[in-house]
């Protein structure tokens, strides 16, 4: 049996390569005479496929007919109306403990089902790009809460189509996020005791939840003042006007401040004897009166942050980079960023508006402009994408993947810090910070982890696909049954695997070195398999174009 050698493409090369090639349509319309009827779009193969690259975890040939057949923006109206798949109801129904460390597996479990087989794959992926964003992790004292955890992420997708601000507190509210950046147990200060209140999470929500460190225009692009340097957002003064307005909130139903419950199911609740009563200075030179609840003064300080000019811009770019492109236009955030303020209707923040706006725009619809264009896929994005291409499932009807991290360097809600697995901003020395680019994903992307991870996809390919005889009930495997019918016209099984991994957009190169490995396997199974891992592992599908 022959495995091949995955060749190790420099780091940089991968984001700037030209992935493409010879299979693809482009989907233009010719137009119409003078005094006919203009012939509506036709969405090619090749569009519908890297249409929903972007917004679901990964094209299946049912889906890319879809979009086909009704549109964009159709399948998008579709999507919003879906009903959201959740994390909890499944975990519950498995009757295990409530928190357990054990119980992180079946996290993921929910996770891998929702995002597999979900029918709100939209809705799926905006709450995984605000997982980035908006982040918890199991990595430190969470680690015995998947359940907390769960619910947490279950908020995140029953608001990623909702309204900015009600996201903001939902997150704010959350047990997962109150115990994670300390907020939970936050208590007025009282200098005899020594207590001063938390500033953890009003750093967090404004650094990376809203606003940044610095004054943007509605466009991205960073405010310089008179001598040419950028002016921030915020002093410290505000950090502890917010830190004192996040203080005397605590698990739901708890006896006493002192005595939690561990509900984390429900939003926290409010002590107000812990509840620091003070004039408090926010953003924009507001003074929020003294006196206040612990109620009244949360929501006009999330309104305060929600309100701020750097928001609109400052969210839509991190959603446009999570879905899209790592380098959009100026133009690109600036458009989408309207939408943030204004739906049309009035409506600031509404999410499921900018979603639309960013997949709908011209460049995200557009054939990429030159090489710079596009992203490089999460790992773990590429792991679906395969999966979901070959109809993967699980013989117990279980995905016990436990630790996804040590192939892909990241799984859901488990980053090493509240910065995410990697910056919006960060940019690898060399030739893409040279051009003044940025490639967050190359942040987890190194000669250790591109073996890595394609040695796991190797594996996840080669050895776990319908034809092994023997099959192990906590191992899921591709469906490879319709590439088995094609195994005696080589040709026409590449073409059939390039569909559905790369939209045909193959290149002749990759088709040439593809048909070159197949040649040395002796079973039909082995022919396949090779296909499927000489695509799954190529420049061409690890860059979204």
């Amino acid at each position: 049996m022959h495995f091949s050698q995955t060749t190790i493409v420099t780091i940089s090369l991968l984001l700037l390569s030209s992935c493409g090639g010879g299979g693809g349509s482009s989907g233009s319309t010719t137009p119409a005479p003078s005094g006919e009827t203009p012939t509506a779009p036709v969405i090619s193969v090749a569009e519908a496929h890297r249409f929903l690259r972007q917004a679901s975890f990964g094209p299946t040939p049912a889906e890319v007919d879809n979009v086909r057949n009704i549109g964009f923006e159709a399948w998008i109206d579709q999507q919003l109306l879906e009903t959201p798949s959740l994390q909890l109801p499944y975990m519950d129904d498995l009757e295990e403990p409530e928190n357990n460390r054990e119980g992180q597996t079946n996290r993921l479990d929910a996770w891998f089902r929702n995002v597999l087989n979900g029918e709100d794959q939209l809705r799926q992926r905006v709450a995984f790009a605000l997982s980035e964003i908006m982040v918890v992790s199991d990595q430190g004292n969470l680690f015995n809460f998947p359940n907390g955890l769960a619910n947490y992420y279950d908020e995140l997708t029953l608001h990623a189509f909702g309204n900015y601000q009600e996201l903001l507190k939902a997150v704010t509210l959350t047990p997962a996020m109150g115990l994670y950046l300390s907020m939970l147990g936050n208590q007025k200060p009282d200098k005899a005791m020594n207590i001063r209140p938390d500033e953890n999470y009003a750093r967090e929500v404004m650094q990376l939840f809203s606003i940044g460190l610095v004054m943007l225009n509605e466009n991205g692009s960073t405010i310089l003042d008179q001598n040419n340097q950028p002016i921030p957002t915020y002093d410290q003064s505000i950090i502890e006007g917010f830190a004192h307005v996040f203080t005397g909130w605590t698990f739901y139903g708890s006896e006493s401040f002192n005595q939690p419950s561990y509900i984390f199911r429900l939003p926290m609740t409010a002590f107000q004897d812990f509840h620091d009563e003070g004039e408090k200075r926010l953003l924009n030179e507001v003074v929020l009166p003294a006196g206040q609840t612990a109620e009244d003064d949360l929501d006009a300080a999330l309104e305060n942050i929600a309100s701020h000019a750097n928001v609109p811009a400052f969210i839509s770019r991190q959603l446009i980079q999570r879905l899209v492109s790592a380098n959009p236009s100026a133009a690109y955030i600036g458009r989408v960023a309207a939408v943030f303020i204004d739906d049309g209707y009035g409506t600031r923040g509404n999410l499921s508006a900018v979603v639309k706006a960013i997949l709908l725009d011209p460049e995200a619809r557009a054939e990429p402009a030159d090489a710079n264009s596009g992203k490089l896929t999460e790992p773990l994005l590429r792991l679906t994408a395969v999966w979901r291409a070959f109809d993967a499932s699980a013989a117990n009807n279980r995905y016990l993947f436990a630790y996804p991290e040590f192939s892909f360097s990241q799984a859901p809600l488990r980053a090493d810090s509240v910065f995410n697995f990697f910056r919006p901003d960060f940019a690898p020395p060399g030739e893409i910070s040279k051009l003044g680019l940025v490639s967050p994903e190359m942040q987890i992307t190194n000669e250790t982890t591109s073996v890595t991870v394609n040695n796991y996809l190797a594996l996840a390919i080669f050895l776990q696909h319908s034809a092994v005889a023997e099959k192990d009930e906590a191992t899921i495997y591709i469906d490879i049954e319709s590439e088995l019918a094609l195994v005696d016209q080589p040709q026409t099984l590449i073409n059939q695997v390039a569909d559905k991994l790369l939209g045909g957009n193959i290149s002749e190169q990759l088709r040439s070195e593809t048909a070159s490995m197949m040649e040395h396997w002796d079973t039909q199974a082995g022919k396949v398999v090779e296909a499927i891992h000489m695509i799954a592992t190529s420049p061409e599908f690890a860059v979204l174009r």
